[in-house]
């Protein structure tokens, strides 16, 4: 059952203000009221999952999946044994694509339907893919592979959480969560086959990287190419009968009351963006920005190069080689709670979910910090034990955390300054995983500082958050940013 709640208003023009369709006497217009309609569906399991939606979310999960395993060679997950000799430079380049591919869908995306973002953003990743499987040991053609393969993810990335944030409603958490999902998959193939990896093999590793890159980008391609665009895209333009025909082939069995609920409530998204100017946009865009900034900075800090290194190290330590289970287990923990994660934001919310895996985070990188406080316990079993425990449990609820970022992106801001502050806070987001690699030095004292500075602002985030973010879920993107534009949203609900 399915209830959808839908504000009717006057018609407007195509300067997005309202145009009074009461006659006007000498003592001006007749005042017009709104009226709200309650329509109640009734959809069969079927229905609800047959939509041309979910082939959106297929073709976005298949290139990240790929982007994921790209970012996992960059936070560590790369074969020190093979005989390309890893650098910074190659560590963070990816990052680097990502920053140029946000910033140019970001700028362009108003003008340009999104499908053409996927499809050359999947072009570049297929791209990327072929040159690592053609030349696996040359230096400069892989590192040339991964700026090319992070423009394209960039490329992706940001039309993408806009795109499924304005076509989704009753299962944006889902929808959105998606980019996250597919990331924590590509992960955990890229560290369990790098574990699992032998120096011995004739062939190496960047090989089989390329060769699953291709694979992930073809299906990605396949899926892109059935995607519809946004009702939203085409209202902006007055071509109302190409948006009513998105919204028909994105409702599930086509139900027209369905339809024109949404449809509705898209139109209006769009009247009452296009009826501010663009100084009221930007001021409505600050509270949010300031939120989703140290939001998705965070993200960041789940998946970093420091916290490799831990637990590369603190299983060799305790486990006597660095082939052992911690490793597997470290990715795949990761990938599960982001699954399990997904299953809670339309139900449970994203609020709640979210700060509890942040507490958690915070708790376990303090732990981290308190046993390399001390520089004799990196040499100590049990301790390095201890060490390798708390990495486990902090991939388990960073899966809590990270999901309800993508959806709170597609969510926050005013409609149409909305890809320039999505774009700038997905490029910040790089911005913070090239600081961390330039900075990191592999070294015990670093890593104590590293966990306790890092631990400390997640603390502090969680009593932030628990202030200022809103609870989303089920609301449409209007009321969505409401909340957004609130000072306070202490209200877990």
């Amino acid at each position: 059952m399915t209830t959808i709640y839908a504000t009717t208003a006057p018609d407007f023009k195509t300067d997005g203000i309202y145009a009074p369709s009461a006659p006007c006497g000498n003592t001006g217009c007749a005042p017009q009221t709104q009226q709200t309609v309650t329509v109640t569906v009734t959809q069969t399991r079927f229905m609800r999952n047959t939509n041309r939606r979910s082939l959106l979310s297929s073709a976005i999960f298949w290139f990240l999946v790929y982007g994921g395993m790209d970012l996992a060679q960059s936070v560590g997950w790369n074969q020190p044994v093979s005989v390309i000799l890893v650098s910074p430079e190659y560590q963070y380049s990816w990052f680097i694509g990502v920053i140029i591919g946000a910033c140019v869908s970001a700028l362009t995306m108003t003008f340009i339907p999104k499908i053409a973002y996927y499809l050359l953003g999947g072009l570049m990743q297929l791209t990327g893919a072929i040159i690592f499987t053609s030349a696996p040991y040359e230096y400069t053609a892989i590192l040339a592979a991964r700026y090319v393969g992070g423009v394209g993810i960039g490329l992706i990335t940001v039309p993408f959480l806009l795109h499924i944030g304005e076509i989704s409603t009753q299962t944006r958490g889902v929808d959105s969560a998606m980019e996250q999902v597919a990331l924590a998959m590509g992960v955990c193939i890229q560290v369990t086959y790098d574990t699992e990896w032998s120096s011995s093999l004739d062939i190496s590793a960047n090989l089989l990287h390329g060769i699953l890159g291709i694979i992930f980008s073809v299906f990605g391609l396949l899926f892109a190419l059935v995607s519809v665009e946004s009702p939203v895209f085409y209202i902006r333009r007055d071509q109302e009968e190409k948006a009513r025909q998105c919204q028909q082939m994105l409702v599930a069995g086509n139900v027209p009351k369905t339809v024109n609920a949404l449809f509705e409530e898209a139109r209006l998204y769009v009247v009452e963006s296009e009826s501010r100017s663009l100084g009221e946009e930007l001021s409505a865009s600050v509270m949010p920005f300031c939120k989703l900034f140290f939001f998705r900075c965070f993200v960041a800090f789940t998946l970093a190069l420091p916290l490799t290194w831990s637990i590369v190290g603190s299983t060799a330590i305790s486990e006597g080689s660095i082939f052992a289970w911690p490793l597997y287990v470290w990715s795949a923990l990761r990938l599960i709670s982001t699954l399990f994660t997904i299953c809670a934001l339309d139900t449970l919310g994203r609020k709640g979910v979210s700060l509890v895996g942040l507490l958690c985070m915070a708790g376990l990188m303090l732990g981290m910090a308190g046993i390399y406080a001390t520089p004799a316990n990196s040499y100590s079993w049990y301790y390095m034990g201890q060490v390798c425990n708390l990495g486990l449990a902090f991939q388990a609820f960073a899966g809590l955390f990270i999901c309800s970022s993508s959806p709170y992106l597609g969510e926050a801001f005013p409609m149409r300054v909305k890809p320039f502050f999505v774009g700038l806070i997905v490029a910040c987001e790089q911005v913070v995983h090239v600081i961390v690699i330039v900075a990191f030095k592999p070294t015990t004292d670093y890593l104590f500082q590293y966990f306790l500075i890092v631990g400390i602002i997640m603390l502090l985030g969680v009593i932030f958050f628990a202030i200022v973010m809103p609870e989303t879920k089920k609301l449409t993107l209007r009321k969505a940013g409401e909340r957004f534009q609130r000072v306070h949203n202490v209200s877990p609900y």
